[in-house]
């Protein structure tokens, strides 16, 4: 990805809303907007990944609201549902209803999470077009979160992922625990090399590296990718980053040197894993899209209807939004144009 350098001394524009509320946002005005693709791909996975941690049990309707706020933001691709046993997560437990009741956007992509060939029998009854496999990148992980060994959890994923690309179905496979484990540890590059060559030998158009625990660091992403990107392009690759010790978006920047095109988020910064201790929220939606906004990068995302969705979602939780720019920006701003227009400020 070619990130366009921000001009310096910047242009300062103030206008509308911008004025009445004396937030100063540090913005470049290089930002493509003409552009009707955008130079990098966000896959939302608030609705899935970002509720599954949460102990107050979130309503169909309220999950499907949340979905239908995200496409209206200009979210293409929103992670939906989660197929696997109610026993283990229950959060997830309405996964049919929620696919059979959204209404579906044009042009918005809506994948679901499998773990088994049952619960993918289950899914193909909803009209799906995506599915996501994810095996595990330590052993102590797989253990805890499939109850199998990483092996045994690959050999399963296969089962799923042949019959899905039998039935024309796209797979995506997420490698969890890429860069530490709560219970192994550090864990090789040169592991996870493996196990993304073995997803994409399944025929996944796409692998997301996910850092489940959130330690990792710019450093060990650089040391991570040197061996991923050995293996395969970065076109291919997907980062997925929880922002435990506030690495997010630190950790994105190092990958993005290396030509990632597509990063996961969560609204609001929601997130967790119940098989993970001490796994925070993800990577907030919010402060991903100000950031690429920073470097350049158009996304073709509104961020005044992003911070509404993540507001909404929130409010229901009854917390406050873990995105620190949902908290700079509140409801100060009504017209996102607003905030394109702001150039970026010298400190």
């Amino acid at each position: 990805m070619n990130i366009t350098e921000p001009k310096y001394p910047p242009k300062i524009i103030v206008t509308g809303d911008l004025i009445k509320s004396g937030l100063y946002i540090c913005i470049p005005e290089n930002i493509n907007k003409s552009s009707a693709v955008p130079e990098l791909r966000i896959y939302e996975v608030g609705a899935r990944d970002g509720l599954q941690n949460e102990s107050k049990f979130v309503p169909t309707d309220i999950k499907i609201e949340l979905i239908h706020k995200l496409a209206a933001a200009g979210i293409k691709n929103i992670e939906s549902a989660s197929f696997v046993s109610p026993k283990w997560v229950e959060q997830m437990s309405d996964g049919t209803e929620v696919m059979k009741n959204l209404k579906r956007t044009s042009g918005v992509n809506y994948p679901v999470l499998i773990p088994n060939l049952k619960g993918y029998e289950t899914a193909k009854k909803c009209n799906i077009e995506e599915i996501a496999i994810f095996p595990a990148g330590s052993e102590g992980f797989s253990q805890k979160n499939l109850n199998c060994s990483v092996e045994e959890g690959l050999k399963r994923f296969k089962l799923v992922a042949d019959q899905a690309v039998k039935d024309g179905i796209r797979v995506r496979g997420y490698v969890s625990c890429v860069l530490g484990c709560p219970y192994d540890g550090p864990i090789s590059p040169k592991t996870i090399a493996r196990i993304t060559e073995e997803l994409f030998s399944m025929g996944c158009y796409e692998v997301s590296l996910g850092d489940t625990i959130g330690v990792g660091t710019a450093g060990s992403v650089r040391k991570l990718m040197k061996e991923i990107v050995a293996v395969t392009t970065p076109d291919k690759l997907a980062l997925h980053f929880h922002d435990t010790y506030g690495q997010g978006l630190s950790n994105l920047l190092a990958g993005l040197e290396f030509g990632i095109k597509t990063v996961d988020s969560s609204i609001s910064g929601l997130g967790g894993c119940p098989f993970a201790r001490g796994a925070s929220g993800n990577l907030a939606t919010e402060d991903l899209v100000y950031f690429l906004y920073g470097l350049g990068v158009n996304t073709n995302v509104d961020l005044v209807k992003l911070v509404e969705a993540g507001r909404y979602i929130s409010n229901f939780l009854a917390k406050p939004p873990a995105s620190k720019v949902n908290l700079a920006l509140g409801d100060r701003f009504k017209n996102h144009e607003d905030i394109i227009k702001m150039a970026a400020c010298t400190v």
